[in-house]
């Protein structure tokens, strides 16, 4: 199998929709053989984002309940967010910990940076196993306080067939946290 080194070269890139939130770039690329195409990406906004699994010395894993508009309805998942600047993805996923759940970590351990579909966003997520929790609140961002949802590790395969814990970040979060617990 032949691995391509050298990425297309990127002949123009301009804003061609933006939002509140969002910008949609798009790309004309020069391919090595010489074929032109116009691609369309979210534009690099620059920050990452990280996902903790925290589990407590008891065996559970503390995920949380919140809307998501993509959806329209709650979701369960891991606690999550943005990367401030200036902050590591420990710094930020111990931070997020404490803003979303109450609990902050003495050990984390990073398991796997992720892209959620790499041919239309540049932001990586890292994902990361939080234990040896203690308690300390943050005030978050979120516009309602959120679920605290305990689901013991030894139900982890309930949770993955759980109808709202269908978020590809969090079953892989959880898949590679369960890897590495077991790997002790």
């Amino acid at each position: 199998m032949t691995q391509k080194t050298v990425a297309p070269e990127i002949l123009d890139a301009k804003v061609v929709a933006k939002s509140r939130l969002f910008q949609i770039e798009a790309l004309d690329l020069r391919f090595s053989n010489g074929v032109e195409r116009t691609y369309e990406r979210m534009k690099p906004s620059g920050r990452n984002a990280v996902m903790v699994v925290p589990v407590t010395d008891n065996g559970d894993m503390l995920l949380v309940r919140e809307y998501a508009a993509g959806t329209e309805r709650y979701e369960l998942g891991f606690p999550k967010g943005l990367i401030d600047p200036g902050e590591t993805a420990l710094e930020a996923a111990n931070r997020e910990l404490k803003e979303e759940i109450g609990f902050g970590a003495n050990h984390m351990i990073p398991l796997k940076e992720v892209v959620l579909a790499p041919s239309y966003f540049s932001s990586k997520m890292t994902l990361l196993l939080a234990q040896d929790l203690y308690p300390e609140k943050l005030e978050g961002d979120e516009p309602e306080p959120l679920e605290l949802v305990r689901w013991p590790l030894a139900q982890a395969e309930e949770l993955l067939a759980h109808v709202d814990f269908g978020e590809a970040r969090s079953i892989t979060a959880l898949m590679l946290a369960l890897r590495q617990l077991n790997s002790r």
